[in-house]
């Protein structure tokens, strides 16, 4: 009893059924005649100062599950526990709150920043906002220790964005980020909009970071390499499900659902002894499109090993080995 009490308290963030809908309208009178499943039936725990990968194809819905955990996005349906709270049940005033525990980095950092603000403005704004300082001269100091920490000069906090590389600005937005000195933070395709020497200074500044505060992240990529550095955990999301989850090493070392193994079969590897015998597996057709999702298992449109139990039944989301979870009739033993 002690253990289970003890193994709970580790979990910072536990996803219960997520569901995001979004209604399509038709006609003069608007009228919904259906919805696209960006997120559908989702289920996940992240543990303290640990990072989970979220990876996928583009429109899976990655980002839209980001932006749900921190009502960004109203959810459908499910929960949504921060630290044993429900955040979906909370009114305005808790909510305002829990902002200062629960940040975003979003993926573009040149549409994300104020072009009107300097770096002072937009990192310390929050602070002033969440009366986290008591006035700007003490904003101005805490902004110049946050953006020191990032790679920034404190002479660059009267510059505007436009004065800044990509990965400068890439820093701004982490240094916001963390300037309400949050415990739980969403990274959106944080670094796919950088150069791939850049992506290494931002994902060791985010893991220095992370050692230094605690923190916990949700890190939202379709990179792979990326996602296997950085990562603790990872689930793998495929047209609004996590099809497969479990700990880095089971996942990239003993890809079990044929998605998943079709992803890793594409990556590209620098290891020669990797690419030694790798079978690319060419995954046929385009996605099916949220709004009118295949029955059954969701994947087996595309799926190279699909029967006819595939097309009618959806998959129970099984535990195979400890805390590696599978959504396939075949891993099952039912094909």
């Amino acid at each position: 009893m002690i253990n289970k009490k003890s193994e709970q308290d580790k979990i910072l963030l536990e996803v219960k059924n997520l569901k995001k809908y979004f209604p399509i309208s038709a006609g003069v009178f608007k009228k919904t005649v259906g919805n696209v499943k960006a997120v559908d039936d989702i289920s996940f725990k992240i543990k303290r100062g640990k990072t989970m990968g979220l990876v996928g194809e583009s429109g899976c819905g990655k980002s839209t599950t980001g932006r749900v955990l921190l009502r960004l996005l109203e959810a459908t349906e499910g929960e949504v526990f921060f630290d044993g709270e429900d955040v979906l049940k909370k009114g305005k005033k808790d909510l305002h709150s829990l902002r200062t525990k629960m940040q975003i980095i979003f993926q573009d950092p040149y549409s994300s920043l104020n072009p009107r603000l300097p770096v002072r403005e937009i990192v310390g704004e929050a602070m002033l906002q969440h009366k986290i300082v008591a006035n700007k001269k003490e904003m101005s100091r805490r902004v110049i220790e946050i953006i020191d920490k990032c790679g920034l000069f404190p002479e660059q906090a009267s510059r505007y964005p436009h004065q800044f590389s990509g990965g400068q600005r890439q820093r701004i937005c982490i240094a916001r980020a963390l300037a309400v000195n949050p415990e739980f933070v969403v990274c959106d395709e944080a670094v796919s909009a950088l150069d791939v020497s850049i992506q290494s200074q931002i994902i060791n500044l985010l893991c220095d970071m992370q050692d230094e505060m605690g923190l916990t992240y949700l890190f939202i990529s379709h990179d792979l390499s990326v996602v296997k550095f950085i990562s603790d955990e990872v689930g793998v999301m495929y047209l609004g499900q996590i099809v497969e989850y479990g700990d880095k090493k089971e996942i990239f070392d003993n890809p079990l659902h044929p998605y998943t193994e079709a992803l890793l079969s594409a990556a590209p590897s620098f290891d020669p002894n990797a690419r030694t015998g790798k079978t690319r597996i060419i995954m046929e057709g385009d996605v099916p499109s949220p709004a009118n999702p295949p029955s059954g298992c969701r994947f087996h449109t595309r799926c190279p090993y699909a029967k006819d139990i595939c097309g009618s039944v959806i998959p129970d989301n099984k535990e195979i080995t400890e805390g590696h979870f599978v959504m396939c009739h075949k891993v099952h033993g039912l094909i």
